[in-house]
C-alpha cells in the first residue's frame, strides 16, 4: 500500500492574533509544521500547539525562516551564511524546549516562504540552513523540494533528506514552485487540490501551470493551514487519498 505524510503549516500566529485552526488541522494532518517566532509564532503560541500536537501524536517540525514578521517570512533577504545558521538553530532549540514539555520532540525541520524557495537554488543558503540543523540536532530529517541544494546537501551532511509535494500550489516546467506574484500561483479550487493529491500520492505526477505533466514524486504532501477553508480541504484531500487506497502516516 502506498504510505504519504500530510503535513500543514501550523502556529502562525502572535499574540492575540491567530491566522491558522491549528486545534482542528491537528486533527487531520499528520505532522505539523511550528512557526519558531521568525515569520510567525510567540513562546505561548509554540507551547500550545506542541501540547495539541503530542497530544495527538502528531510530528512537530520546527519551521524555519528568515526574521521577517512584517513580511510573514516571504519577502527576499540576504542574510549572511553564519548568522542565518545561527538563526536556523536558535528557532529549532526554541521549538524544541516546548516540544519537549509536551512530552513528544522536534521531528524534522522546515524552511519556510522565501528561505524555503531561495535555498533550492542557492547553495551558500542552503548550505547555511544545513550547517544550521546540524548544530541544533545531526539526526534531524530535513524537508524540502525534491531537487534542491537544500536537499543535497542534507543528504551530503548524513541529515535525512525528505521530499516533499504541493497540492494547492502551481509548478513549473523545471518541478519548482510559481511564484506567489504570478497569475494562477496558489491552487484555489477544492476539486483541484483533492484530484492533485491523490496524483502526487499514487502517480508521483502533477500538472504544470503550463499543462505539461511533470513528475514530482514525495513522502510528503503539503496543504497550507492559512488558505481560506483549510480545515475541510485538509479533511477532504485525507478521506479521497484513504479511499484511493493510500495509507496516510508520518514519515518519522
Amino acid at each position: 500500500m502506498p504510505s504519504i505524510d500530510l503535513n500543514a503549516d501550523l502556529g502562525e500566529g502572535f499574540g492575540r492574533w491567530r491566522l491558522t485552526d491549528d486545534e482542528q488541522l491537528l486533527s487531520v494532518v499528520t505532522s505539523a509544521n511550528v512557526a519558531c517566532g521568525f515569520h510567525a509564532g510567540d513562546a505561548a503560541t509554540m507551547r500550545r500547539v506542541c501540547e495539541l500536537a503530542a497530544e495527538r501524536g502528531v510530528r512537530i517540525g520546527a519551521q524555519v525562516s528568515y526574521r521577517d514578521l512584517a513580511g510573514f517570512g516571504r519577502r527576499a533577504m540576504d542574510v549572511p551564511s553564519a548568522e542565518l545558521t545561527a538563526e536556523v538553530a536558535y528557532q529549532i532549540g526554541a521549538l524544541e524546549v516546548f516540544a519537549r514539555a509536551a512530552g513528544s520532540r522536534v521531528s524534522y525541520v522546515k524552511p519556510h516562504g522565501a528561505l524555503y524557495n531561495r535555498v533550492v537554488h542557492d547553495e551558500e543558503q542552503a548550505g547555511a540552513v544545513v550547517a544550521g540543523v546540524l548544530l541544533a540536532d545531526p539526526a534531524l530529517p530535513v524537508l524540502g523540494l525534491p531537487g534542491s541544494h537544500l536537499l543535497k546537501l542534507a543528504g551530503k551532511a548524513g541529515l535525512p533528506a525528505v521530499t516533499e509535494a504541493f497540492a494547492d500550489r502551481a509548478y513549473t516546467d523545471q518541478g519548482t514552485l510559481v511564484p506567489r506574484d504570478r497569475d494562477g500561483a496558489v491552487v484555489i479550487d477544492p476539486q483541484a487540490v483533492v484530484a492533485r493529491s491523490v496524483d502526487l500520492a499514487l502517480l508521483g505526477t502533477v500538472t504544470a501551470l503550463s499543462g505539461s505533466r511533470i513528475e514530482v514524486r514525495a513522502r510528503s504532501l503539503c496543504l497550507h493551514g492559512d488558505t481560506p477553508g483549510a480545515v475541510d480541504l485538509a479533511r477532504r484531500v485525507r478521506e479521497r487519498l484513504e479511499a484511493s487506497g493510500v495509507r496516510v502516516e508520518a514519515f518519522v
